[in-house]
């Protein structure tokens, strides 16, 4: 990152002037950029070496974790979060220009399962009798009507998407609530840290914890006091199935903390003598994306 001669390949869900895309963009600039059509193809991009790094979803503010993102860490390959960017999210619906005139006859509205979420409210109370159809981006759905033109068809996204691909915006900031903001992550397979301008003073670091087989009663609670009596400070604890069998999950936990720090190495020695699989996936730096460029 602090070499400006370098162009690194970076991999984010597309297409174009998706939300992934503006996140991608305010950490590496427009060159190097590749879009993917999922975030499997984004993370298994970066696994079998194709691209230096991967930019996906982690988290939205309104709807949660993106259960795909996190799955894929965990039963994936061994990558490392490099950097996180919190990226404002305004909705717009919109229409092909040659259906500006045509807004009352909508036949479907199309956006990713989360953009559709966050607009529920506004879909209730204006067009409750209308399809959603769900997409993998909302990129994809201001594509997909952009090429569409003599369907009665309207995509929820930003900005950039109604500008890329030459929409009609119907009406503006449709989300349900104001502050609305996706947690994106940088992924690689290298354990490094992003330097970029504009971060925050200190670090994060994501664990994943596995309790041991013979989960005791009040185990969960000595997890937690592992951190407590250190005063380290957790921003975020979640818990995921395995996978294999019901009430067999892992945890997710959000460290505010560098994991070289001295508190940090004791709290992973007293995970493993408690029996668990604790998890690193390294420290990073928080990065706030301009609102003016959504």
């Amino acid at each position: 990152m602090n070499d400006t001669n370098y162009t690194p390949s970076v991999a984010y869900l597309g297409p174009e002037a998706s939300f992934t895309h503006i996140a991608a963009a305010e950490l590496f600039g427009h060159k190097g950029l590749t879009p993917r059509p999922t975030i499997p193809d984004c993370i298994e991009a970066v696994t079998e070496g194709h691209v230096a790094y991967a930019v996906v979803p982690l988290e939205n503010a309104l709807e949660g974790s993106v259960p795909l993102t996190i799955d894929y860490l965990f039963h994936g390959g061994e990558l490392f979060i490099t950097a996180e960017i919190s990226t404002p999210i305004g909705q717009h619906l919109m229409v092909n220009k040659a259906q500006k005139d045509f807004t009352d006859q909508l036949e479907s509205i199309q956006s990713h399962p989360h953009a559709l979420a966050q607009c529920h409210k506004f879909l209730q109370y204006r067009y409750r009798k209308i399809p959603l159809i769900q997409t993998t981006s909302t990129a994809a759905a201001a594509k997909y009507i952009s090429e569409q033109p003599a369907l009665h068809i309207a995509a929820i996204g930003n900005q950039l998407a109604a500008e890329t691909y030459g929409l009609h915006i119907v009406e503006e900031n449709i989300h349900d609530f104001h502050f609305n903001h996706t947690r994106f992550v940088v992924l690689s397979l290298r354990k490094e840290i992003l330097d970029h301008k504009n971060h925050a003073a200190s670090k994060k670091t994501t664990l994943m914890v596995k309790l041991p087989e013979d989960d005791k009663a009040g185990m969960l609670h000595q997890i937690l006091s592992v951190f407590s009596w250190r005063r380290l400070n957790l921003s975020k604890i979640e818990s995921r199935p395995l996978k294999t069998g019901l009430g067999h999950y892992f945890f997710i936990i959000d460290v505010n903390e560098s994991e070289d720090h001295p508190m940090m190495k004791g709290a992973m020695e007293e995970l493993a003598a408690l029996g668990c699989t604790a998890r690193s996936f390294g420290s990073y730096y928080v990065y706030e994306t301009d609102p003016s460029s959504e």
